[in-house]
Formats: structure tokens, C-alpha cells, sequence
């Protein structure tokens, strides 16, 4: 994977970042951690609390424990990667930190956000150990969990002073926001990105998609001076494939060092997951052709275009090199479920088509809610662990309402309504049982009615690949257990058949 840190800082203060709460801030208050400028250190200034620092500082601790502060991302997104900036903290840093985080859904404002976080019953998931920490460095740790989150919970152990806490990872837009109306496909809160780029010497082509206009010359995209022939490009990757109608080139603040023209040229990758390595490929369609800037002047395109065919990405060139401050590209998401495939295809069905699939790979009305609340999402990675979390976080109630639309093992109806494409599904995970003798398909059937009769559900087993022995045996093996232990065995069995079931859906 690329460097996690050219990713976007999801907990920026720009963005709406926000450090809700902190245990304690003595010496320097909470809301330091995510400004967006680099710490500083300033020698001989002093508060009435003690020396002056730029960061969040707890006082010494003198009782077992860690300090804490819970954070609100700016934008709900998965996590690459965080930076724990400990500059100028030196004999006052912390031995150790964790990282913590939970997700309160997409919509926003969040709904009894205090309460929630505070309460039992939420789910943190722990991205990032206790691990020890160097002072006055800027110290990385990657993250590997495909989940998205929408806040984080610091620890540091046992105390002392963090500068700044950077926390870079992928946007996962609202659903609100990718609707058939037009809105700007590659703007950072709609998920746009930096796939590459041929020069960031001053500034990073990030700031292209940032939101408002740029404040100054060091807030856009800026390359060094070209000595040579050629030109400079980034090339972008849409929030979710669309169709270009309007285009905005914002050179707001460069004047004496503005790119003299520019053009803009978009790609369609089939297969979003292998996009960067698609890049090297492409087959680009000109959408703005080479066309004169001017300085510190909003550009806006729109009857020049021309192509409209979809597009997931737009390479941006700039002749010969300068700087711009933002560019929009404005246009519709369309409905292309015959050309997407896998997760893209999921993520555009509509909520009537999505449920529909959902209910295929899962019987319970909850869990498919609360996936569907989920979408979009990023990677079929993404999904599953998503569908892994919503699964574990239901009950007993969810579990049995899902039991109910499997047939048992060997049988052909479910007591619950089944699909088509459900019931296809069942027959092929249970083909190979399914091939036993009458004796041992009669001996299956009244195993299963003496495990129903015990635990009051159905026999729940993953039987893709298993032999009728291999599963009456194990049917035998389970009649022993407690019933509570049984409810959780047969779940983590059904988590199984959901999983390998979304994974059929994706590659339809």
C-alpha cells in the first residue's frame, strides 16, 4: 500500500474534526491535538499552570491508570494509519498509548452522541495496542482493520503530553450526499482521492479536493519550476463513478506562478479495487481540452466538455507546472449496474435491491437494517467485516428469527420464507450431503428433529464441502453442549454462511 500519510487526515480540524471530551488537560488543553498547524515550541513562555506547550498535556499522575480523550472524526471513514506527534515533549511525554475507536453510523448529527459514547453497550474496537511511544518524534503506526469509524479514544499511559494526533485513512461518504442530483464527485467528503501524482514540491495535491476556497498560497497544489519538457499531472480518483457535467479550476491566491493552461482527461476502471495498478494502463478520453488560465481566478467549464462517458477517475495536467488551488468536478452519480461489478455494483443498488440481496445471505431484519445503513462501502473487505461486527452485536432474538429460513440439513423447505436465489444457495452448500445414501439422509433427518426438539432451532452448519458423515458427526457432538452454548455455535456458524454468501453475491 501506499504511504498511509498522503491519505487525508480524517480527524482534521478543517474537516470537523473535534476532541469531545479528555479526562484531564492541566497544562495544555485537548483541542491542540488536531490543529492543522505543525507544534511549536516557544521558550520562556509560561501559563499560570506552568510552561506553555503546544499540544494536550495531562498533569502528572499519581494514581494507576492512563489518561484519555474521545475525538469525533471530521469525515466517518476506514483507517490507514495514525501519527502520534509527540514534538517538543521530551521529558514530559508518554511511556505509551492505544488507540480505540467505534462507529455511531453515518448520518450525522449523531444522535445522542454523548450518551453513546459513554455508554457500556457501544462497541470500541482497539486499532492500535498499548505501544510504546518516543518522545519529540513524529511516531507512525499503521492500522489494519477495514471497518469504518466515526470517533476514537486516546489513551495515554500513565500521562503527559501528546503535540498532535493525525489519523489518515479513506472517507466514507453519506448516502445522503450520493443521490441522483448533481454534487462535486471528487471532493474529499464525497470520498474523492489522490491516486498520483508527478510533483508535490510545495504543496500536496490533496488540498485540491479540500473543502472551501484555499486561504492562501500554501493551501492548493503546487510543483516546482519545470527546467525541462513535459508537464505536470495528478491523477484523481472519484468518490463514486459519474458522469462529468461542470468542472471549476480555482487559481485563488497564485499569481506569478499560475500554470499557464490545463487539461482534464477521466477513466473508467472496471475493477475499483485494482485502480492503481490500472493507472499505468489507462485508456484516457479528453473531457476539457487544453485550455488558458489565468491568475488568482475561479475557471468554470462546462459547454467546453467533451466526453460524457462515465468515469471513476480524471487526470488533471497543468502546462508546464505552478500551482492551482482547487478543482471541482461536478456531475451525477450514475446508475451503471451493468458495467460495475462486486462491491461498486452493491453500493448502487437501490435500498429495496439491496435488502432483497441481504435477506438472501441473512434472515434477520436487523441485521440487514443496519447494513443497509452502512453503505456504501469502500472494499468487499469492508463489507464483510462490517457484516462480521452488525452480526456480533445482535442477540438471541436476531440469531433464532435468522435460524428460521434454513432448511435442515438434508431437508428442502426452511420454516422461514426463502428467495429463489436463497434456496439455490442452501442446495449447493448442502450438494455434497445431499449425495448420502437414503439410510443416511433418514438417519440425518431424525438427528436433526432430536437437536430441534433440545435447543428449539434448526441444525446450523457451514456444509459447503462437508460430507453427510462430517456433519451428522459433528450433529452428534453438539447434542451434548448446554443450550446457551449451542445458540452461540450455531450464530458463529450462520456468521460463516452470511460471509460466504456475500462473497457469492459480490462475484455475480
Amino acid at each position: 500500500m501506499k504511504d498511509f500519510t498522503k491519505l487525508v487526515d480524517l480527524a482534521s480540524a478543517r474537516l470537523g474534526g473535534k476532541v469531545l471530551a479528555a479526562n484531564d488537560d492541566f497544562f495544555a488543553p485537548k483541542e491542540n491535538l488536531l490543529k492543522a498547524s505543525k507544534p511549536v515550541f516557544i521558550e520562556g513562555k509560561y501559563t499560570s499552570r506552568g510552561k506553555w506547550m503546544d499540544g494536550w498535556e495531562t498533569r502528572r499522575r499519581r494514581t494507576p491508570g492512563y489518561d484519555w480523550c474521545i475525538i469525533r472524526l471530521g469525515l466517518p471513514g476506514i483507517i490507514r494509519g495514525v501519527v502520534v506527534d509527540t514534538s517538543h515533549f521530551k521529558g514530559n511525554f508518554p511511556a505509551h498509548f492505544s488507540l480505540d475507536a467505534c462507529d455511531l453510523g453515518l448520518s450525522r448529527p449523531y444522535k445522542n452522541e454523548k450518551q453513546r459514547l459513554r455508554d457500556l453497550a457501544t462497541r470500541w474496537d482497539e486499532l492500535v495496542p498499548q505501544t510504546a511511544l518516543q518522545g519529540d518524534t513524529l511516531n507512525q503506526f499503521p492500522v489494519v482493520h477495514g471497518s469504518t469509524f466515526t470517533h476514537l479514544r486516546l489513551k495515554i499511559y500513565p500521562d503527559g503530553g501528546v503535540a498532535r494526533l493525525r489519523v489518515y485513512g479513506e472517507v466514507v461518504p453519506q448516502k445522503a450526499r450520493l443521490s441522483r442530483r448533481e454534487f462535486d464527485l471528487v471532493a474529499i467528503e464525497n470520498g474523492g482521492s489522490v491516486v498520483a501524482s508527478s510533483d508535490e514540491f510545495f504543496s500536496a495535491p490533496l488540498n485540491l479536493l479540500m473543502p472551501g476556497r484555499g486561504k492562501d498560497m500554501g493551501d492548493g497544489w503546487e510543483t516546482r519550476r519545470r527546467r525541462g519538457l513535459g508537464h505536470d499531472w495528478v491523477i484523481l480518483k472519484l468518490g463514486i463513478p459519474g458522469v462529468i457535467r461542470r468542472i471549476e479550476v480555482d487559481t485563488a491566491h497564485f499569481k506569478g506562478n499560475y500554470p499557464d493552461r490545463c487539461s482534464i482527461e477521466s477513466h473508467y476502471v472496471e475493477d475499483a479495487a485494482k485502480d492503481e495498478l490500472a493507472m499505468g494502463f489507462a485508456t484516457w478520453k479528453v473531457v476539457l481540452p487544453e485550455t488558458k488560465l489565468k491568475a488568482n481566478r475561479r475557471h468554470f467549464f462546462s459547454r467546453q466538455l467533451e466526453t460524457t462517458a462515465p468515469a471513476t477517475h480524471v487526470r488533471f495536467n497543468i502546462y508546464p507546472d505552478g500551482g492551482v488551488s482547487r478543482l471541482r468536478i461536478f456531475g451525477r452519480a450514475e446508475r451503471l449496474d451493468r458495467g460495475l461489478k462486486g462491491i461498486e455494483r452493491f453500493n448502487q443498488l437501490s435500498a429495496a435491491q439491496a435488502r432483497k440481496a441481504l435477506f438472501d445471505c441473512c434472515g434477520s431484519k436487523k441485521w440487514v437494517e443496519q447494513m443497509i445503513a452502512q453503505r456504501p462501502f469502500l472494499s468487499a473487505a469492508n463489507l464483510l467485516d462490517a457484516s462480521d461486527r452488525m452480526w456480533s452485536l445482535l442477540g438471541r432474538r436476531e440469531w433464532l428469527a435468522a435460524f428460521r429460513h434454513h432448511p435442515a440439513i438434508g431437508g428442502r423447505r426452511a420454516k422461514g420464507r426463502q428467495s429463489e436465489t436463497a434456496r439455490r444457495w442452501s442446495a449447493g452448500e448442502q450438494s455434497a450431503a445431499q449425495k448420502a445414501s437414503a439410510d443416511m439422509l433418514a438417519t440425518l433427518a431424525a438427528a436433526n428433529r432430536a437437536y430441534h426438539a433440545k435447543f428449539g432451532h434448526v441444525f446450523l452448519i457451514c456444509a459447503s464441502g462437508k460430507s453427510s458423515e462430517e456433519i451428522l458427526r459433528n450433529l452428534q457432538e453438539r447434542m451434548s453442549n448446554e443450550p446457551e452454548l449451542e445458540l452461540r455455535n450455531a450464530a458463529k456458524e450462520q456468521r460463516k454462511i452470511t460471509r460466504l454468501r456475500l462473497e457469492k453475491f459480490l462475484e455475480l
